[in-house]
């Protein structure tokens, strides 16, 4: 799904939640319940399916200075940046610990596929009238994640139950080459918050989800220049003192 797809279900889900969320105060019309004591379990598990947008925010540190291979120095500026929102998909499975009537707690093992297209601008090049005064990089990411989440959901109605849910997401980062120009870390910390919405159907529930999420530590590799066996490379990787992950999430979960 691309990014406009995913535009389409952030408004499809938040028109949804805002109908219902709404609607239970004037409904009055009851209907026969399907799996009317599924929500009773202590525990269950279930599994999920779904994609996602993934960016990165840079901190660029602007004019550097450059030692060259004779001694000599000189000035740059070189900036760094994520110029779309990348697309990818998700996997894994859950479990979900009933806490009381509106709380439940989930944890959410999953993987977390897709990459992220990097642009660096020299503009001091471009001012010298360098050609390629632009390099590209391409980050493919794999994360294997465990989301710990808090659910407040409100009272079921007929076959629908819209909730809320926070919590935080570590990941580990299965990929990174030493000769790209940027490296990320291999851990990082998300905090997550979202809306879904539970779907009671004949013989399963379904639960379409849409979360935010955002990283809580600089998730940068900031000693990967020096490790480097290109020197004119080097120059690209100092251009950026920090960076943090974003993701929107649009999740399924079947149950």
């Amino acid at each position: 799904m691309n990014k406009k797809g995913i535009t389409s279900a952030i408004i499809v889900i938040a028109s949804m939640c805002a109908h219902i969320f709404g609607g239970q105060a004037m409904a009055q019309t009851r209907t026969v319940e399907n799996r009317p004591y599924t929500d009773l379990r202590p525990f269950h598990f279930g599994i999920v399916a779904g994609t996602h947008l993934q960016d990165l925010e840079f901190v660029n540190v602007g004019m550097q200075t450059i030692v060259n291979e004779d001694g000599t120095t000189s000035e740059a500026l070189i900036t760094c940046d994520q110029d779309r929102w990348d697309n990818g998909f998700t996997v894994g499975i859950t479990g979900e610990l009933r806490l009381s009537r509106s709380f439940q707690f989930r944890i959410a093992p999953a993987m977390y596929f897709g990459t992220r297209h990097l642009t660096f601008h020299n503009f001091t090049d471009e001012a010298a009238g360098v050609k390629e005064f632009e390099k590209t990089q391409t980050i493919k990411s794999a994360y294997i994640s465990a989301a710990m989440d808090l659910i407040y959901g409100s009272l079921r109605f007929n076959n629908h139950r819209p909730y809320m849910m926070i919590g935080l997401n570590p990941m580990i980062n299965l990929t990174g080459k030493s000769d790209d120009i940027l490296k990320l870390k291999r851990y990082d910390l998300f905090l997550e918050a979202g809306i879904g919405c539970d779907f009671y159907l004949p013989f399963f529930k379904i639960r379409p989800e849409l979360k935010f999420l955002y990283g809580l530590s600089n998730c940068l590799d900031t000693e990967h220049a020096k490790s480097l066996r290109n020197a004119a490379l080097i120059p690209y990787t100092n251009s950026v003192s920090s960076a943090r992950s974003k993701m929107i999430v649009l999740s399924f979960y079947f149950e």
